[in-house]
């Protein structure tokens, strides 16, 4: 996790020999680098001089305990995450463990598989971290465009060579992936840059209006037609028309739009001769286009046409810790705008918005951060910040294997955690009255 080539270190902290060598054993055949401490004082001197991913430690302990290491962890170790184990699991403790900084906390006895499950899930929230702490500057693939993800990778190598040549390309992707922006950086990645870029909103032009918006009319060639006015074909030439939801236009405008591609010429509504016209097409749609065609809502011919360049861009959701470097480009853009410091996010709203599926994509998690930036009132993002739809994607485990009771405790530090300890809040969201509360917490 430090780097590709060294395996993720853990130091394991516990007074109890035979537990530090079972769980050294564990972790080590896991592939993990494990180094084992007795003491909070020795592990603390360990820490001075060797750098660790995460920090297993036993919550009882002769001296200094746990939770103080836990604290000094997260006071001074920003790179590292913490776990608590302890034979001794009570809702306050874990409470208390969750307020301090631990990651997981894991009540004993438990399997090797759970803790592995434990170890795997506090790595990938400090995996989650460190890409939402990662500069931005490099990961630029295009103006407007955002990645480092494998899928982004490909895109911007498609625009690169779509943008050296004038064919026409058709991109697809779903509503908010960007498809207007890998446009835009086609055509000022290529020779006709210097040229206009037209961008047209085929689904919000009504049928009756289209063509003559797109080619143009001529004097009296209808009603209300004073003079001639040229239209968005003419207003792109020697440059690139990006023709946006092409596959909303009409069986019969689909007609016109082929012959453009075959011939390069437009004809004007009410002229009796075509005009040539030297202009770049990129189309887009945000429906899959081969299935299009097998329900006849887009022409085979014209789709064939459109289709010889072809760039998928694919959804946030598949896009990984893409979803943190834009979170952390759009905070800080929204709050450079209101003139604050960007706020920071907690490692349970980063898990949010790394586990939310995104059907707005990027144009829903700009959104989302713009209503965080405007509506926060602190210099941190807590889970009780989100909208509702997205508040419990942060939290729990996604097996299936841990005790009730466990997953009970867990929950209920956590938010107990993201209200600060407020009690009467954290009643509220749990659905119970504060009695009820004070009851559970008494009881375990």
């Amino acid at each position: 996790m430090s780097a590709k080539t060294d395996p993720v270190s853990i130091l394991v902290v516990d007074d109890a020999p035979a537990t530090v060598e079972v769980l050294q054993r564990n972790l080590q055949d896991a592939g993990y680098r494990v180094y084992t401490a007795m003491s909070v004082p020795e592990a603390l001197r360990l820490l001075e001089v060797t750098p660790v991913d995460l920090v297993v430690t036993d919550l009882k302990m002769p001296g200094t305990d746990g939770m103080a290491l836990v604290r000094h962890v997260r006071e001074n170790l920003g790179d590292t995450e913490v776990m608590m184990i302890t034979g001794f699991a009570s809702v306050p403790s874990a409470v208390e463990a969750v307020k301090a900084g631990a990651q997981e906390y894991l009540a004993k006895p438990f399997t090797d598989d759970e803790l592995r499950r434990a170890v795997g899930r506090a790595l990938d929230t400090l995996r989650t971290r460190r890409a939402a702490r990662a500069h931005a500057t490099g990961a630029w693939l295009a103006p407007g465009l955002l990645g480092e993800s494998e899928a982004m990778l490909g895109v911007a190598r498609a625009i690169t060579k779509a943008s050296a040549t004038s064919a026409t390309v058709l991109v697809s992707g779903e509503s908010g992936t960007g498809k207007e922006l890998v446009a835009r950086a086609i055509h000022y990645d290529g020779p006709r840059a210097s040229a206009p870029f037209v961008a047209v909103n085929c689904g919000a032009i009504p049928e009756t209006l289209l063509e003559s918006e797109l080619f143009g009319y001529v004097k009296g060639a209808f009603t209300g037609a004073a003079e001639s006015r040229a239209g968005f074909f003419q207003t792109a030439d020697g440059g690139t028309i990006f023709l946006d939801e092409v596959s909303e236009t009409s069986p019969s405008m689909q007609v016109k739009l082929l012959r453009v591609l075959q011939d390069r010429e437009i004809c004007m509504v009410g002229a009796t001769r075509p005009h040539r016209v030297d202009v770049r097409i990129v189309a887009s749609t945000n429906r899959e286009p081969a299935s299009l065609v097998e329900k006849g809502v887009l022409r085979e011919d014209l789709f064939y046409r459109l289709n010889v360049i072809a760039i998928h861009i694919p959804p946030l959701r598949a896009r990984g810790d893409d979803v943190l470097l834009l979170a952390r480009h759009f905070g800080t853009k929204f709050a450079t705008e209101l003139g604050r410091r960007a706020p920071d996010l907690s490692d349970d709203v980063l898990r949010a918005l790394r586990g939310y599926s995104w059907p707005g994509n990027v144009r829903e998690l700009e959104n989302v951060l713009q209503r965080l930036v405007v509506m926060s009132e602190g210099d941190l993002i807590e889970v009780h910040d989100l909208p509702a739809l997205m508040r419990f994607s942060a939290l729990g485990d996604s097996g299936f294997t841990r005790k009730l009771a466990a997953v009970e405790a867990e929950y209920i530090g956590n938010v107990l955690a993201s209200c600060g300890g407020n009690r009467t809040r954290a009643a509220k969201i749990l659905g119970i009255d504060r009695k009820t509360l004070r009851e559970k917490l008494k009881s375990r």
